[in-house]
């Protein structure tokens, strides 16, 4: 199998996450939907809320009273911190927790938009975990040398676009890969495939990664990427 090169193109690539986004409430889909959200919610609000209570204590301990003033400052910047930073992780442990539901939300798409009476490339539970500890390692490989590049002084100044450039590549490689799996494609072959579309798959994880940023917009954004993903495989596929 391989990639259409219309799917390279970025523009042809964001619209996909649109339709996903109007999917997203589709009655169909909806119980395949409730539980990935119910997790993105459960983990973004518990990360806020651990976040929220170091950072007082943070500041009560750290900031003379003197100097109290500043917190207004100190707050707006934790929460910018939190949903650029905290992407990384809080995403990473939502998809690996949800990655059996996203499999079969893929599965449902693909038979709602080929008009089948039932899905049949569901994977295995464990195929599915093993996929996803797969992807998550492949991630940190890549995060590590990245966070040692934003602590080495002038640098540094280019760790934000390189930090961008791989949140938008991992996300992408995250949500494409369900249905890739669903079609018995394995993750080094993923790989090999969405290098010959990587403009397009830039350009649809990076909007991702822009929505998973939004409070709120966040908890739909993980299953309309996997809707989106899935009718741009299902677009682009070239069967040999």
């Amino acid at each position: 199998m391989k990639f259409d090169s219309k799917g390279n193109n970025p523009a042809f690539a964001i619209g996909y996450l649109f339709k996903g986004l109007r999917l997203v409430t589709s009655h169909e889909l909806r119980a395949f939907i409730i539980i990935p959200i119910v997790i993105n919610i459960v983990l973004y609000s518990l990360a806020l809320m651990l976040g929220y209570y170091y950072i007082s204590d943070l500041i009560t301990q750290f900031i003379p009273s003197w100097l109290q003033w500043l917190s207004w400052v100190l707050w707006p910047l934790f929460f910018i911190s939190f949903f650029i930073a905290g992407f990384f992780t809080f995403t990473v442990l939502a998809n690996l927790l949800a990655a059996p539901f996203y499999g079969k939300l893929a599965a449902k798409t693909l038979v709602l938009i080929n008009g089948q009476s039932k899905a049949t490339d569901e994977q295995p539970l464990l195929k599915v975990m093993g996929a996803e500890v797969k992807r998550a390692g492949y991630l940190l490989s890549r995060a590590l040398p990245l966070l040692m590049v934003s602590f080495i002084p002038g640098i540094n100044v280019l760790a934000p676009f390189l930090w961008a450039l791989f949140g938008a590549w991992g996300m992408a490689l995250e949500y494409l890969a369900y249905p890739m799996e669903n079609a018995g494609i394995l993750f080094s072959e993923q790989k090999k495939m969405a290098k010959s579309i990587r403009f397009g798959l830039l350009s649809f994880g990076g909007v991702a990664v822009m929505g998973l940023t939004i409070p709120l917009l966040n908890i739909i954004v993980a299953p309309a990427a996997v809707i989106g993903a899935t009718l741009y495989f299902n677009e682009i596929k070239i069967e040999d």
